[in-house]
């Protein structure tokens, strides 16, 4: 009888850039399901919609989505830019933590966190099961749009329908938003994270989502959830997306950011993209194509 062949060990981190004393790496915090009526316009052509998909590798009406951060390291930082789901979202997701460690970078030696915005795959793992903040000598840097967001008592009425048929998304960022309020700084377009790493507003998805730049001719881009899907997001950036709280909005940041990233050649990280979820963007066919790299 002979032996199973071995199989090869997940990669949980890749390191995808160094310029000066700035290192970046993406670290996997899982996998999770959502509905493909989150992403995909209802009005969509049904033909184009289900090429898209299919060429994703995606069927049906559940899509599996990767959840990736990336972190940044200064010769005094480590700053990851969001936080994953942490242990309340999905079983499958959440795992970001133990994929630092496995990294060599201990929840202790994380300084600073960029929310790009407040959705549960972003901003969830920062708290752990029992309320207790996972990184204790982070601060927290957030836009003040999102931070308004948020707090504003009528939040409901600022969201599509899609995230409201009940109170899980809401009450989930109110309670990991209050835990950790007294350490967070809001920041605006152009505010520098640390020495070349700045804000930058690509608003739509949320209203006050932002991405994070990385200076340099060689730098990058971590876009979030600016752009969610390989197939969609490039090839059909005009279509609303469901999820998206101002969809028009989101349709112009995407084209404003498609543009840029292909006229720029400047690389991109984003969360959902196949991991490790980095690439560059090139025009194709009267839009746009997403090149991983």
């Amino acid at each position: 009888m002979s032996s199973p062949r071995p199989t090869r060990a997940a990669i949980h981190s890749v390191p995808i850039h160094k310029s000066g004393s700035l290192e970046t790496l993406v670290v996997s915090d899982g996998y999770f399901f959502l509905p493909a009526a989150f992403l995909v316009t209802p009005g969509s052509p049904p033909a184009e919609r289900e090429a898209a998909l299919n060429a994703a590798g995606q069927t049906g009406e559940q899509l599996q989505l990767v959840n990736t951060v990336a972190v940044i390291r200064s010769q005094s930082d480590v700053i990851l830019v969001d936080t994953g789901t942490g242990p309340r979202h999905q079983p499958t997701a959440g795992k970001l933590a133990e994929n630092l460690k496995a990294a060599g970078i201990p929840p202790a030696a994380v300084t600073k966190i960029v929310l790009t915005h407040g959705h549960p795959d972003h901003l969830w793992g920062v708290l752990d099961a029992n309320d207790s903040p996972i990184y204790p000598n982070a601060s927290y840097l957030v836009s003040a749009v999102e931070w308004n967001l948020w707090a504003d008592a009528d939040v409901k009425r600022r969201l599509p329908a899609i995230l409201t048929a009940n109170d899980r998304i809401i009450n989930g960022a109110k309670n990991h938003f209050s835990h950790v309020k007294d350490k967070i700084r809001t920041v605006r377009d152009g505010d520098e994270i640390v020495s070349g790493v700045q804000v930058i507003d690509t608003p739509g998805h949320t209203q006050g989502h932002i991405s994070v730049e990385i200076a340099g001719e060689d730098g990058l881009v971590v876009v979030a959830d600016a752009l969610t899907h390989a197939v969609i997001s490039f090839q059909h950036p005009s279509w609303p997306v469901p999820v998206d709280h101002e969809p028009d909005r989101g349709i112009s940041t995407r084209l404003r950011l498609l543009d840029r990233l292909a006229v720029d050649k400047r690389r991109l990280i984003g969360a959902h993209l196949p991991f490790p979820g980095t690439g560059f963007v090139e025009r194709k066919d009267g839009a746009y194509r997403f090149v991983p790299a």
